[in-house]
């Protein structure tokens, strides 16, 4: 299973804003993107980036960082993510939404979403770690796609760490997307239907990534 091992806050960096990748922290002053808001690399600092003649941003670097910063806010490799584009097409509708819907119901970041974690990052080690079942059956895949009705819990095992016995705490302090259900009582949840545009991260631009993959 491949995945990003290099500094997440360079990853904010180069997108020129708060991913909230390292969850909790992004909100306090140890947050790398606080104490260094410009991109990384020797021409950080005066902003360069792929420009026009005329010194206008390109096209092909606007539709570029767009889906750059959608496939790191979900932490998917670029191979996937063209696999969940070419999914996205197959389906009816409209591709750029039909894109969110498939990244927003992903197993890790539907236990994110549910406050069942601090970071997207840090429920995809929980479900690899084997800690979440669904629908009764234990899952390590954190790239599994949920559908209405599937029912993700917490194993039995696991509620007697430290982490699943603290969270009640730290996850009744988060709210959670009207598309899902969470009981946190008995540390489960269920998916009730895809999520609509509005639910979903207003910052990322579905057209845009429809655009560049578009003209490939």
């Amino acid at each position: 299973m491949a995945k990003y091992l290099g500094p997440v806050c360079k990853l904010c960096r180069r997108e020129g804003e708060k991913l909230f990748l390292k969850g909790e922290r992004c909100f306090t002053p140890k947050c790398g993107f606080e104490k260094r808001s410009f991109a990384p690399g020797v021409h950080g600092k005066s902003g360069s980036r792929s420009r026009t003649a005329t010194g206008r941003e390109s096209d092909f670097a606007r539709q570029l960082r767009a889906k750059q910063k959608a496939r790191r806010v979900y932490g998917t490799m670029e191979r996937q993510f063209r696999r969940y584009y070419e999914t996205a097409q197959q389906r009816r509708g409209l591709t750029g939404l039909n894109l969110l819907q498939l990244l927003e119901t992903r197993l890790d970041n539907v236990v994110f979403r549910m406050g069942f974690s601090s970071s997207r990052a840090e429920a995809r080690l929980l479900v690899s770690h084997g800690h979440f079942t669904v629908n009764g059956r234990r899952t390590d895949v954190p790239s599994m796609l949920m559908n209405a009705g599937d029912v993700i819990q917490v194993r039995e095992s696991s509620r007697s760490t430290t982490y699943f016995k603290e969270l009640v705490d730290l996850a009744e302090k988060r709210n959670f997307p009207a598309w899902l259900n969470r009981d946190l009582k008995s540390l489960n949840g269920t998916v009730l239907r895809l999520p609509e545009r509005a639910e979903i991260d207003g910052n990322l631009n579905e057209q845009l990534i429809v655009e560049f993959y578009s003209r490939r």
